[in-house]
């Protein structure tokens, strides 16, 4: 019964929104965001390992961030920061629970802001976290309900028999699966189906259309045809591959993504062939997720659409495919915190900013851009000057943060704060019960952005410790924990 109200409901929206015979003059908002994808794969930052050539094609007519930071890498708190325009300290959130919306219940979003000034908003698939908190999504922000949006992401899975629907009696399995299946068979496939078909519905009114898709997150199930894009014999080698020395413990995470499968040993390193295949898979599910992308682009270039809509390609983090011989997020290392973003507007010409850039950014940069103001205080800033000169430099420092044990919801113990300025990045881990400094990091990234050498102690960089170290400090001192 659930499909036929879905579709009333939506029929209904995007009619009131026509029959007001508004002229429609506003700028479109397409809005895609994906999980767990991590930059240094993508050939439009110049590693040339992924086979993504409809994102290389947007590259190509947009502006490409080459510094841009989430502000935890974890989903949860990473969508709720960029929905919200808070931080992870403004809004008390660092792991997968609370739900933003138990605590901030009249906290107005993104698409809630759109949506007040006479946009149709709507989301489709992964936008705000999945788990259980996720089930109803979250109803102001859209004008029609969400789509999608909630399951574990291991219930995506073909079973043969029973092969577009996500299986809600799965247990976790392997974490990889290489079936010759259409896309379809998959979630992502259907997401981008679902969008094809509402941009044609939606087509007449001004919008505000979110896309979140799930790959390439854990469990690596792209079809057959996208890992036959890559010889697994000759896989791009990875740097950093193992931990380094010198390197605090607590900064690693031990991989406990991926050994929450059946197939990857918990409490163990994960074996080189493994690695490989798991590298395999993620690299065989973001040519998938590129394919998808490609279809939505091109509906749009068909419709009309192109000329007057902004789009958005994000990840709400970063991600280790085989870093530091992980394959998961919850880190501060570059790898972990920056992110692949993409912003193309209308009749602005292609560029690359290197300005630093937060995903926090991303909701005053899209009010200004179609001309409307936050409802409340945003902590970040608009990166409209970025479109305008190339050479503008929109903040001086990002800051993510990260809480200890990896994972942790109700019992976590210890906070991990990373600046990153133009330069370097320090991280500094605080037990919060006492406030004491357990460990500390610093990295000249200045000539080489993935180097992975901690020269805390190095006198040579006692003047950059001090600042940055000054800087953490008067961010904690204003960080709520409680």
């Amino acid at each position: 019964m659930r499909k036929p109200i879905y579709i009333i409901t939506l029929f209904l929206s995007i009619q009131a929104f026509a029959q007001r015979n508004e002229p429609v003059e506003k700028m479109n908002v397409l809005f895609i965001i994906t999980d767990d994808l991590n930059m240094t794969n993508l050939s439009f930052y110049g590693a040339g390992v992924a086979n993504t050539p409809n994102l290389d094609q947007l590259a190509e007519s947009g502006t490409v961030f080459e510094r841009a930071y989430c502000q935890v890498p974890v989903c949860n708190p990473s969508r709720a920061s960029i929905m919200t325009g808070k931080t992870s300290q403004s809004l008390r959130i660092w792991n997968n629970e609370p739900h933003f919306r138990g605590m901030y219940p009249k906290i107005i979003t993104l698409p809630q802001r759109f949506k007040s000034n006479g946009y149709y908003t709507a989301g489709i698939g992964k936008i705000y976290h999945n788990w259980a908190q996720s089930i109803q999504g979250d109803p102001k922000s859209w004008s029609a309900p969400e789509l999608y949006h909630y399951a574990p992401h291991y219930r995506d899975w073909y079973v043969p028999g029973r092969p577009y629907e996500i299986h809600n009696d799965l247990s976790k399995g392997p974490s990889v699966q290489k079936a010759d299946v259409p896309d379809e068979a998959y979630l992502d496939g259907r997401i981008a189906n679902e969008v094809v078909k509402r941009l044609s519905e939606i087509r007449e009114v001004p919008f505000f259309l979110a896309v979140g898709f799930w790959k390439p997150h854990m469990p690596y199930n792209a079809p057959k045809k996208y890992w036959d894009l890559y010889d697994p014999k000759d896989l791009p080698a990875i740097r950093y591959k193992d931990k380094v020395e010198g390197v605090p413990e607590i900064a690693y995470i031990n991989s406990p993504e991926a050994a929450s499968y059946t197939d990857v040993k918990k409490g163990e390193s994960i074996p080189e062939a493994k690695r490989n295949e798991l590298r395999h898979g993620y690299l065989a599910a973001i040519s998938y997720l590129d394919a998808q992308i490609g279809k939505i682009l091109r509906e749009l270039e068909r419709l009309g659409l192109a000329d007057n809509t902004i789009i958005v390609f994000t990840s709400d983090h970063g991600y280790h495919a085989g870093e530091h011989g992980q394959f998961g997020k919850w880190t501060n290392f570059e790898v972990g915190t920056r992110v692949p973003l993409i912003i193309k507007i209308p009749n602005v010409q292609n560029r690359r900013s290197n300005s630093l850039a937060g995903l926090v950014d991303l909701y005053p940069t899209l009010l200004e851009l179609c001309g409307l103001s936050p409802s409340h205080e945003v902590d970040g800033n608009s990166l409209v000057p970025t479109f305008e000169h190339t050479n503008a430099q929109v903040n001086d420092l990002i800051v993510s943060q990260i809480a200890r044990p990896a994972g942790a919801v109700s019992n976590r113990e210890v906070l991990g704060t990373s600046l990153r300025d133009e330069n370097y990045r320090y991280n500094v881990w605080v037990d919060e019960s006492n406030g004491e400094i357990i460990a500390e990091e610093l990295y000249d990234l200045s000539t080489d952005f993935l180097k992975v050498q901690n020269v805390i102690n190095d006198k040579k960089y006692k003047s950059a410790k001090k600042m940055l170290s000054q800087k953490a400090q008067e961010i904690l001192s204003k960080t709520n924990y409680k």
